[in-house]
């Protein structure tokens, strides 16, 4: 088996991914032969029967494996690695369960975050996800330079990242629910958007790392703060994201709080609009939803989480019909306590199934949302499928477990017999992972150090 070189060298050779199993390309085209890679890109889609046209220098036996875009997570909190089955906050719903964690994760160090952030990557590539949108809204003394820390550990790993640079403005003194150790003052968090905005987001099509600004929710961050947050994003081009209608206890403290239900509230506050995507996004109604769609906003649908919190389920399907983006996220490591991305993939199938009839809902609606409808919530048009001129970000997975044994549609299988381990990912050309292990990591090191950490923290 031979791989691609680096993309710098003047010669950029050509790989056939020959002959998969099965594929899923996100756009109905077909490349049942296979993709032809250059660099960084994919140049062909092999059809039935087909043959490269490209001279081709190396190839890659796909005959084993199920190949299909890199999976792109659209909403996560790396840093609850940490605090993943904490015994004081089991079995809360959501609200008792923020204000149980809150104080723990005001305790964050820089080292902490780090080692949450590179656990997290490592875990999610090695699932087949190779684009991650994380929210990052603790920002306590000790951890002012958070998106910084997070920078750098994405570059060793080496998956695509969106950090939204997160924020709260509103502690308990003020009626918020997070201690006042853990917010910061709007001009504060203005000033560090901007400069993160600045020092690292990357505006150019194949980037590895963008920003976005990301107030953490209705509840934590004043009106002020939103609309001037709002402003600032488009003053740089960059996205917006947050978390609304997660629960029922939410609409009612917007009712009570502003005189308003979540969504006129984001209205209020300049936040209607294509440039934003929101977490979760479950209850809201039907006026609500065709007005998601006409402003074409973006939604991520978290599964795992909604169901551990009991918050309810994302309408989806409406949602799509509507004309609003849907994508999935695998959300926090302590209200999913995993983080990976094609279980993930599952878990949306399945209890979209609760919602929906079984033929109104399938496994390639769920690999959709995980890729290409991934891609739009968060404005990505050069990744999240399989097509000519798109970054060559894909995962292969085999059967070969006994999970698998007996399945007949390979694709099929791949989500409803639980695939949890790709055994080949590429980002960007590049392999990030060989035989089911990361390259240039060692992974037990990762996960002692990270371990030690989260004992620590609650210590």
């Amino acid at each position: 088996m031979t791989y691609p070189i680096s993309n710098n060298t003047p010669h950029q050779p050509t790989l056939w991914l020959k002959n998969p199993l099965a594929v899923f390309t996100a756009n109905d085209q077909d490349a049942t032969n296979g993709v032809v890679i250059q660099g960084n890109r994919i140049i062909e889609l092999i059809a039935e029967g087909q043959q490269p046209n490209s001279t081709i220098d190396q190839t890659f036996d796909a005959s084993r494996h199920v190949l299909i875009p890199g999976l792109i997570n659209t909403h996560h909190h790396l840093y609850q690695t940490l605090t993943r089955a904490f015994p004081p906050a089991l079995n809360k719903r959501l609200f008792p369960w923020l204000q149980t964690l809150y104080p723990i994760w005001a305790k964050l160090q820089p080292e902490m975050l780090h080692a949450a952030t590179e656990l997290g990557l490592a875990e999610l590539m090695l699932s087949g996800c190779t684009t991650v949108a994380d929210h990052h809204y603790l920002f306590p003394d000790a951890l002012t330079e958070a998106i910084d820390i997070q920078v750098s550990t994405a570059n060793t790993i080496g998956n695509r990242v969106m950090l939204t640079r997160g924020s709260m403005s509103l502690g308990q003194d003020q009626g918020g629910l997070p201690p006042q150790s853990t917010v910061q003052t709007d001009d504060i968090i203005l000033r560090d958007c901007e400069r993160v905005i600045k020092q690292f987001h990357q505006p150019h099509e194949g980037a590895m790392i963008q920003l976005a600004l990301a107030p953490c929710s209705p509840f934590s961050v004043t009106p002020e703060l939103m609309t001037q947050t709002a402003s600032l994003a488009r003053e740089y081009g960059v996205r917006l994201h947050t978390h609304l209608a997660e629960t029922e206890d939410e609409n009612a403290f917007c009712l009570q709080t502003f005189g308003l239900r979540p969504l006129d509230y984001l209205e209020s506050v300049n936040w209607l609009s294509n440039d934003v995507w929101l977490a979760h996004g479950i209850h809201f109604n039907d006026d609500e939803i065709q007005r998601l769609g006409q402003a074409e906003v973006g939604i991520c649908h978290c599964p795992s989480s909604n169901m551990v919190l009991a918050s309810g389920i994302c309408r989806t399907k409406e949602l799509q019909a509507a004309g609003a983006h849907v994508g999935l996220g695998v959300d926090g490591s302590a209200s999913n306590d995993g983080s990976n991305m094609i279980q993930e993939v599952r878990q949306a199938l399945l209890i979209n199934r609760l919602r929906y009839q079984a033929d109104e809902v399938t496994h390639l609606d769920a690999l959709f949302w995980a890729t290409k409808g991934s891609a739009k919530v968060i404005g990505r048009h050069d990744v999240g499928e399989l097509a000519v001129g798109k970054q060559a970000d894909l995962a292969l997975f085999n059967l070969d477990a006994p999970r698998f044994s007996g399945a007949h549609d390979p694709l099929a299988a791949l989500v409803l017999c639980g695939a949890h381990q790709a055994d080949h990912v590429m980002v960007g050309g590049q392999w990030t992972v060989t035989n089911g292990q990361l390259i240039g990591q060692d992974l037990a090191n990762i996960q002692s150090r990270h371990s030690q950490l989260a004992k620590q923290l609650v210590q």
